[in-house]
């Protein structure tokens, strides 16, 4: 799928990352490649600019939030939503959008009223912290610097496999599970779901149409994402309050593992959305 992160096929035969290459008339693992440990290596350098854009971040006070979903889950729709509280609360936003092709979702974030730039990663199925730096880069070229924000979104590439590996500097991750994907979609993709600090369920209201088990899909989530803050939103009616708190609990195992040392200040806190809707949510 990606050329970048190795995590697909091509005329090169390139190693997947996630698992040892197995032959086609051997079921046998054969030996990694050295595209393992070049992968690896690639994971520590993006993992190093991470943390320099973590730091550029908390020194200008602004939080961070990367939005990952499979395509079609409905970030787009959120983020316009969220523009639009964010312009009816005062709430300073921007975003940086990643895709394939096109700025099409930027441009809708930005008739939204919400200052959007667009990431095109080309064949890479995920945004990394070398984009995220140049998009932030472009964001304070085109007069938004990050001070004068309260809350950065990032809209990940429409993909529940890779970005789930790369840390992008951001200090909470939201995934999204539209009904329609089906209830085990937490279970099949266990590893993004588990680095989720929030869970959105979108598009609530068609939830009978496409048959959807909602008890299912909360037993599986808290299955995989114990620890994660759990909001259900309708395709008409993105409304919620989520308040966002300290750090992610991938920040903590770092601090506590002695890999990153935060600046004077802490973190603060951010409260998105707008009018609860019936069902309560975990508090993050």
């Amino acid at each position: 799928m990606c050329l970048d992160c190795t995590c697909g096929g091509s005329d090169r035969q390139r190693t997947p990352l996630h698992r040892p290459p197995v032959a086609a008339e051997n079921p046998t693992p054969i030996a990694p490649t050295i595209l393992e440990p070049l992968g690896l290596r690639l994971l520590a350098h993006n993992d190093r600019q991470a943390e320099v854009n973590r730091r550029h971040f908390d020194a200008a006070g602004v939080r961070v939030m990367n939005i990952l979903s499979s395509p079609g889950s409905g970030k787009t729709a959120l983020l316009e939503a969220l523009a639009r509280h964010g312009a009816a609360s005062s709430l300073a936003l921007a975003a940086l959008v990643g895709d394939l092709a096109t700025d099409h979702d930027a441009a809708r974030l930005r008739a939204a009223g919400l200052e959007a730039v667009a990431i095109t990663t080309g064949q890479a199925c995920h945004l990394d912290a070398a984009m995220v730096a140049r998009g932030v880069e472009a964001l304070e070229a085109g007069g938004r610097p990050l001070a004068a924000l309260d809350l950065l979104l990032i809209e990940n590439v429409g993909n529940l496999v890779c970005p789930a590996a790369y840390d992008l500097g951001e200090h909470q991750r939201l995934v999204l599970l539209a009904v329609g994907e089906g209830e085990d979609k937490p279970l099949k993709y266990p590893a993004t779901f588990h680095s989720a600090d929030v869970v959105v369920i979108s598009k609530s209201d068609l939830a009978a149409a496409v048959g959807f088990e909602r008890e299912r899909a909360l037993a599986h989530l808290d299955a995989v994402a114990p620890g994660a803050a759990i909001v259900e939103v309708s395709s008409l009616h993105h409304s919620h309050v989520v308040t966002i708190r300290g750090d992610s609990y991938r920040l903590r195992e770092k601090r506590r593992s002695g890999l990153f040392r935060p600046q004077a200040g802490g973190s603060s806190s951010s409260g998105i959305g707008g009018t609860p809707p019936p069902t309560p949510a975990k508090e993050a």
